[in-house]
């Protein structure tokens, strides 16, 4: 995302090389469980992260992403540099056939002092797949779990399902005790034992930090799960702000008053100098999404005309201030193998004209506060849509205000910032989840046949190389839908001083930033 830097810090960096970057000074530490690690070791971290909860916490939504980015949650396994699945409450895997996979879980106890088994596991998939409305890890596919003794789970899907290791690695899916949906409702504060249909994470995951009090959308505290199976966390816990002002978080940085602000605003990169500015490549496309169903934009001609009036170097190198690379699809520079298997878009309709374009209503163009280049780049999208004839009306709003709006079609376009590697490490579930008939983060309400056919023919292939091919394929038919309009690959920003903050994850898919290694030094 960002540019104003040196040069070199520009250059984006491939997923391999760059899925998970730990800055040198982590290899200083002292490791070994229960250490407390270098020098301040024992003081308490500040961070101020983005997004406030939006779900009052549950995974099953973007929430998870804040859960696991604050090191509360694991499942049954997580993700190395490459993206490919490693062990995490599971220790091992193999497939059985071309449907069901058996998992091994490691011996681990959950925050709230329970045993992770083999129930808790299928508890925790089950309540996933019954969620509603359903994580987007789970919109191309349904998961049936059964235990095989106390420590082996077999996953069955209704089809074949090669990503099934990376998906379960989604933060959506985290294993939780069974506490954990419990209704402790308002019984003289007694547990009545029905579940709600609700989640709390709170004291019942199993991550090497114990989510312990959550203050609305204001603030966090998390304390060290000194029971956690693996090397203990450093730091004794976290106290988090929930800030949606980046400019706000950049100055809690400067001022000393946060340890670790996650997403720096682009503006603000300079004015903090080299030493708390950390940029780095990822896979977030961001977007504008055109709602294919109703409105001005369910004509695919005017689709088209909105989509000819995108200049995408403008925003780039105007808005991101070079800090982003110009679009060229749905999957930008932090998907590494997007370039080279890219096809012309298919089925394009031909583009309404000017004269058409001013005869239509005003439409509604929506983004969110809580990336502070969304707004600005939603102003200069406004003038290049009005400059084409288009009559306009800007709706900017906190994220967790719009979700449900903007998921239910009531904007005529929506301007987002989508991680397309963020489901499974492969773009497969952000294919079928923001573009499949029945995708559950359809925004764009897109329902095309030659889209779908293709997402399914890339999930049932096994073979890598084809999958992606596959992949492309669709990639094709949604931007000849014009169904969204890519903008800018953006890189990111992660602000804080590494004379004296160690063990900060730098990850393009963007689910870790705190780790049991992250202390002051």
């Amino acid at each position: 995302m960002p540019s104003t830097s040196p040069r070199h810090r520009r250059v984006a960096l491939p997923l391999a090389a760059a899925a998970l970057l730990v800055p040198a000074a982590t290899a200083c530490s002292s490791g070994g469980p229960g250490g407390s690690g270098a020098s301040g070791g024992d003081q308490r971290l500040k961070v101020a992260m983005a997004f406030p909860p939006a779900q009052a916490m549950s995974p099953y939504g973007d929430d998870a992403v804040t859960l696991s980015r604050l090191a509360v949650v694991e499942g049954l396994t997580g993700l190395d540099r490459n993206g490919d699945a490693k062990p995490a409450l599971a220790t091992a895997w193999k497939r059985d056939g071309d449907l069901a996979w058996e998992f091994t879980l490691r011996k681990a106890a959950f925050q709230d002092g329970t045993q992770v088994d083999a129930a808790a596991v299928v508890r925790s998939l089950a309540a996933a797949q019954k969620a509603s409305p359903k994580p987007r890890v789970l919109s191309d596919t349904t998961l049936t779990a059964t235990a095989e003794g106390a420590g082996t789970v077999r996953v069955t899907t209704k089809a074949a399902d090669p990503l099934l290791p990376q998906r379960l690695a989604n933060p959506s899916l985290a294993v939780l005790s069974a506490a954990a949906y419990k209704d402790n409702g308002k019984d003289n504060g007694k547990d009545n034992g029905k579940d709600n249909g609700k989640v709390d994470p709170a004291g019942h995951a199993t991550g090497p930090f114990t989510l312990a009090q959550v203050n609305g959308a204001v603030s966090a505290t998390l304390e060290r799960n000194d029971t956690y199976w693996g090397t203990k966390a450093k730091a004794p816990g976290i106290d988090v702000k929930f800030v949606a002002d980046g400019t706000a978080r950049a100055n809690a940085l400067r001022t000393k008053d946060v340890d670790i602000a996650e997403y720096v605003p682009i503006s603000q990169a300079a004015l903090l100098g080299d030493n708390l500015v950390h940029e780095f490549s990822t896979a977030r496309t961001s977007g504008l999404s055109l709602n294919t169903e109703r409105g001005v934009f369910a004509d695919p001609a005017l689709r088209a005309a909105a989509r000819e009036a995108i200049d995408s170097k403008t925003l780039a190198t105007g808005v991101y201030e070079g800090r982003a690379d110009t679009a060229q699809g749905l999957l930008g520079p932090g998907v590494p193998w997007a370039a080279e298997l890219r096809t012309a878009p298919t089925g394009r309709a031909k583009a309404a004209t000017p004269a058409e374009v001013a005869k239509t209503k005003e439409i509604v163009l929506a983004t969110y506060t809580n990336r502070p280049e969304l707004p600005e780049a939603a102003t200069v999208v406004q003038q290049q849509l009005e400059k084409r004839g288009f009559t306009v009306k800007q709706v900017v709003r906190d994220y967790a205000q719009m979700e449900a709006d903007a998921l239910g079609g009531k904007f005529d376009a929506f301007l987002q910032a989508r991680n397309t590697l963020l489901d499974t490490a492969d773009p497969l579930s952000y294919l079928a989840s923001d573009f499949t008939c029945d995708g559950s983060f359809n925004i764009s309400q897109l329902c095309a046949k030659p889209v779908d056919t293709a997402v399914a023919k890339a999930a049932s292939l096994a073979d890598t190389d084809a999958r992606h091919r596959a992949e492309m394929t669709a990639e094709a038919a949604i931007l000849g839908a014009d169904a969204l309009v890519p903008l800018v690959h953006e890189r990111f920003i992660q602000g804080y001083d590494d004379a004296r903050v160690e063990g900060v994850a730098l990850d393009p898919m963007e689910r870790t930033l705190i780790t049991a290694d992250t202390h002051i030094g």
